[in-house]
């Protein structure tokens, strides 16, 4: 388990980024902004340096925070993000139906 990580968040009109800086470089979760009440998250991806902690984890966390704040439902295209929401029910009622 890694330490908790301070986790950088980027908006674009057509979507964005949560990263943060860790051993080997960037870790990021990059997402698409379907409507202004659907996001798809798209892409996962961690430094083999930092891999084998909780690094994508805490990411998809704060993005599923971040949506429920705005009641914002999402779409786990990322496989990653896809199986842990399947593993992780409390993350899955954030799916766009």
């Amino acid at each position: 388990m890694t330490d908790h990580l301070k986790i950088e968040h980027t908006v674009s009109p057509r979507g964005g980024r949560y990263w943060a800086a860790v051993k080997g470089g960037e870790a990021e979760l990059t997402y698409l902004k379907r409507s202004d009440s659907i996001i798809v998250i798209d892409h996962t991806f961690v430094p083999p340096a930092a891999r084998g902690g909780s690094i994508a984890q805490q990411l998809v966390e704060r993005a599923v925070a971040d949506a429920r704040a705005k009641n914002v439902k999402i779409i786990p295209q990322c496989p990653y993000v896809d199986k842990l929401f399947h593993r992780r029910p409390d993350l899955n009622k954030a799916r766009a139906a």
